[in-house]
């Protein structure tokens, strides 16, 4: 097996499953473990109904898992969000973002190897994908084509969750007003260099996506991610602005040139026209921009964490608890009989 002389970071977001959490983390440190110099298993546990925080809380016990990072939220929260709760809390050289229902982690000598020949972004498909229904699959093909005609990836096929991320690509997206959003799509499209690769793999777990926060999801993305949408509305305005400024000439020709012309409808016609010429050109280009800025700004946190516990054995600790001296055994034996001389 390969081993890489680095210090890793495995980001897991967990929901509702405590009956499989101890084999999916003790998996994981069997499968790391011995793969590179250090890691860490951060485990962003999503608001879980279940006795999930008991089970971690156990794991991280001084008879448990070494080196976990517990982050136990509050509320529920996008996919995309409870993994960046993990990925700016992360110290690794490199950040592997996992779902341990989804990706096989027995893949990821093969993302690491790439990662460590000099790619900042390692991206992983599992080219078998889990049933959906029929009106999430359309969607999800509406709206990966528009992405890709907007941004020019196919974000699922392309950027997809899996992911292996060099520690200057998280710092890089720390830097954007809304990283849990902009994470999603940058290190894609952020210039890096990035590797895509290819594994067939059976989920171990069906996930049941919802269409509606799906749907709210995808169009957070498509306007936070591009200027197409906007672009669009002001081309819509520009044309709705055109069209009543041609049917003002249109009123005010047919007044000249006709004379039996109903009263007060030519005087209707050109104010109807003209307000509809302002509103179409200025409020809605004005409102669009107001709800972008909003939307930036961010009026409080996206996530809370109310619990944050760690293994009480971390075997980066032990290490440096131990101190190595290398003795010359020729200075050692010089010395001896220097002694025995005198």
């Amino acid at each position: 097996m390969a081993f890489f002389p680095i210090f890793l970071s495995i980001v897991f977001v967990v929901r509702n499953q405590s009956t499989r959490l101890e084999k999916i983390l003790t998996d994981a440190v069997s499968c790391i473990a011995p793969l590179v110099s250090d890691y860490e298993i951060i485990v962003v546990d999503n608001a879980s109904d279940d006795d999930s925080v008991s089970v971690l809380k156990t794991l991280t016990r001084e008879d448990g898992l070494p080196n976990l990072q517990i982050y136990a939220l509050t509320k529920e929260v996008d996919a995309d969000t409870a993994s960046w709760v993990g990925l700016e809390n992360a110290l690794g050289d490199f950040v592997a973002v996992i779902d341990p229902l989804a990706d096989d982690i027995e893949f990821l000598p093969e993302m690491l190897e790439k990662a460590v020949s000099g790619a900042d972004v390692v991206f992983a498909n599992n080219e078998i994908k889990a049933t959906q229904t029929l009106p999430y699959r359309v969607s999800y093909a509406v709206f990966n084509g528009l992405y890709k005609r907007f941004n020019g990836i196919h974000l699922a096929k392309e950027a997809p969750q899996y992911r292996v991320l060099s520690k200057r690509v998280v710092n890089f997206i720390l830097q954007h007003p809304q990283p849990a959003m902009t994470y999603r799509h940058l290190p894609a499209t952020g210039g890096f260099a990035r590797v895509n690769l290819n594994y067939r793999s059976e989920p171990k777990l069906i996930h049941t996506k919802r269409l509606g926060e799906s749907i709210d999801r995808g169009m957070r993305l498509l306007v936070s991610t591009t200027r197409a949408p906007m672009r669009l509305v002001t081309s819509l305005s520009l044309f709705g602005a055109i069209a009543n400024l041609v049917y003002s000439f249109y009123v005010v020709t047919v007044g000249l040139l006709k004379t039996d012309v109903a009263p007060g409808w030519m005087s209707l016609s050109l104010q109807q026209s003209g307000m509809f010429f302002l509103i179409s050109l200025v409020l809605l280009v004005l409102g669009e921009y107001i709800l972008h800025m909003v939307s930036l700004s961010n009026e409080g946190p996206l996530y809370h964490v109310g619990q944050e516990f760690t293994s009480a054995r971390m075997t980066r600790r032990e290490k440096l608890n131990i101190e190595e001296i290398i003795v010359n055994p020729q200075i050692a034996l010089d010395t001896r009989s220097e002694r025995i001389v005198r």
